[in-house]
């Protein structure tokens, strides 16, 4: 397999989001393998962690194109997607895009919008495009959904359903930083002013290779045979309400392939499928108990299933 990583510009751009995010190297790794498999990133965590930073220190990095949309209660699905005006002179509809014809979308706060205003981006993340008023309006390439949203116990929050959640690859949490990293950020230059200074590590030909050749990692019959392990794991426990589906062992797949690729593998290890284990599943799969995810039963389940 050809590898960019040898080439340096991958990890010259993991060390210039490493600059920005501090002391977060895994999350931000994470994030990065989210975009290669050509998934959707939903950061879950307290406002003023660094979820915003982080989407904007990926695409000025990356060099794509970037527009934040904040998600209120009275975001309406046009204020998101569009609108087709007519135009009196040419006596036709004109489409007027939304914010969300941009490669990196920033869907801030996403759960304080309505269901209705959240549904929108349903076709948009698993198409590629939207659809206003019967017309279908293909969206840029690479298109990167980031969306962030604030703990399901505070005030104005809509959960987000098991469609929307599934069209998510990963789920991440970036928490406080460790004492070394926040005094770094104490005593060193405002975010804000470094985001300005960012410049574009990757053009986007490279990107789309890597997204390519990401996709292309060899999977041996093996690793296939652990990952099914994994699957029934979670369709057999009697802790979950269901297990993962199809598309979920697609995704899982997609991820470690991307995971694999940034160690510079040319096949997927078991380790690969690890590291990416609990991003992916742990917002598919429903505790019994509580009602929702489980990070430590995921945890559990990855621990107790022996590979093949």
């Amino acid at each position: 397999m050809t590898t960019l990583t040898h080439s340096g510009r991958v990890y010259k751009a993991l060390e210039q989001l490493d600059s920005i995010i501090l002391g977060k190297s895994a999350q931000v790794r994470l994030a990065l393998a989210c975009l290669l498999a050509k998934g959707h990133l939903l950061i879950e965590d307290l406002p003023g962690v660094g979820k915003t930073t982080l989407a904007q220190a990926l695409s000025l990095t990356l060099g794509l194109e970037f527009r934040r949309t904040q998600f209120t209660s009275d975001l309406l699905p046009a204020d998101l997607l569009g609108v087709s005006i007519f135009n009196k002179d040419a006596g036709n509809f004109r489409f007027l895009p939304g914010p969300i014809f941009a490669q990196v979308l920033l869907a801030d706060e996403i759960n304080r919008a309505t269901p209705k205003t959240q549904s929108a981006l349903l076709e948009a993340m698993e198409e590629g495009q939207v659809t206003v008023e019967g017309v279908s309006h293909p969206l840029p390439t690479p298109f990167f959904v980031i969306a962030t949203q604030n703990p399901s116990y505070q005030l104005g929050t809509y959960p987000l359903p098991e469609s929307q959640l599934d069209r998510f690859l990963m789920t991440l949490s970036l928490g406080y930083p460790n004492e070394k990293a926040e005094r770094e950020l104490l005593l060193g230059q405002d975010r804000r002013e470094l985001l300005r200074g960012l410049k574009p590590v990757l053009e986007q030909a490279t990107l789309e290779q890597a997204q390519r050749e990401a996709a292309g990692v060899h999977t041996s019959s093996a690793l296939i045979d652990y990952l099914q392990a994994l699957l029934r794991a979670t369709r057999e426990s009697t802790h979950f309400t269901t297990g993962l589906s199809p598309r979920a062992a697609l995704s899982l797949l997609a991820a470690a392939r991307a995971w694999a690729w940034l160690e510079n593998r040319s096949s997927v290890l078991p380790d690969d499928v690890q590291a990416v284990f609990s991003a992916v599943v742990t917002h598919r799969l429903t505790s019994r108990s509580s009602g929702g995810p489980d990070p430590l039963a995921v945890k559990g389940l990855l621990e107790g299933t022996r590979i093949p």
